[in-house]
């Protein structure tokens, strides 16, 4: 992989997050992690050279590999040329909808797809969100983040954050195992991880406007960290007290709580009430 980089003088970009993955063992986790089958389409954000690319269409039905580095595209057309079953599209995936993607390439959407990559990191929360609040969702994610945001999706009561519930009201994340920093070029001066989030059947929510309003109740109650749930969510909403306890009554919880306290399922109860 770094030959091929050298071969077409290409220097990394560390503002775009260009941490290129080349490990084997590593690549080979990150599939397997997956459980890329030959039924399987892949969606993959950013391939960089394609190393994890070429793993992915040995296995895959199909990969649609979507980079934004125009400088990347040529790349990728050179290392992929043996893998009719790739397709490359240049864009930026948070411009892009699912949807509009798989016209580019001959799988109907409504087949599932999973999401297998090696994302940027600066772009990790806002990737996932995407993703999750597409129209048309994958059945699985698998991604190579920063170990503590890893930890950070993946984490429990009394330790929540926006970020663990905005994941969790979705699917179930766990973390697959640690990527040592020499797996990647050039060596990020993080720690990273494989999570793997499998995605819920059913949809959390019956409408937008439910969506809405559950994330809304969400941000104000972690808007002021480490307070307690009432002020939070009657300053963050902009409504009484007295409205907030007795929102939080009907739900079944203590008005004293604190935000990182709760379980999905409380948030649930909240937005219902």
């Amino acid at each position: 992989m770094k030959e091929t980089l050298r071969r077409f003088n290409f220097t990394p970009k560390k503002s775009l997050g260009q941490n290129f993955l080349f490990d084997p063992a590593i690549i080979d986790r990150i599939v397997a992690a997956g459980e890329v089958t030959a039924n399987d389409v892949v969606l993959e954000i950013g391939p960089g050279a394609g190393s994890l690319t070429r793993c992915l269409a040995e296995s895959a039905k199909e990969v649609i590999a979507v980079e934004l580095d125009d400088r990347l595209i040529p790349i990728l057309e050179y290392t992929l040329a043996d893998y009719p079953n790739v397709k490359i599209v240049h864009g930026d995936i948070l411009e892009i909808e699912t949807s509009e993607v798989f016209k580019t390439s001959e799988v109907s959407t409504s087949e599932v797809y999973k999401v297998i990559a090696n994302i940027p990191y600066y772009l990790t929360s806002a990737i996932i969100r995407h993703l999750l609040e597409s129209k048309t969702k994958p059945s699985l994610i698998v991604l190579t983040v920063q170990r503590e945001v890893a930890e950070r999706l993946c984490a429990q009561p009394p330790e929540m954050s926006v970020l663990a519930v905005s994941v969790q009201v979705y699917g179930e994340p766990h973390i697959v195992g640690k990527i040592p920093a020499g797996a990647f070029y050039p060596k990020p001066d993080v720690e990273s991880a494989i999570v793997r989030i499998d995605l819920f059947a059913a949809p959390p929510f019956a409408s937008g406007e439910d969506t809405d309003h559950f994330f809304s109740m969400v941000k104000a109650g972690f808007s002021q960290k480490r307070k307690k749930l009432k002020n939070a969510l009657a300053s963050g909403l902009k409504i009484k007290m007295e409205e907030v306890e007795e929102m939080l009554s009907k739900a079944g919880i203590d008005s004293n709580r604190r935000a990182e306290t709760l379980t999905v399922e409380e948030w649930k109860k909240i937005k219902r009430k």
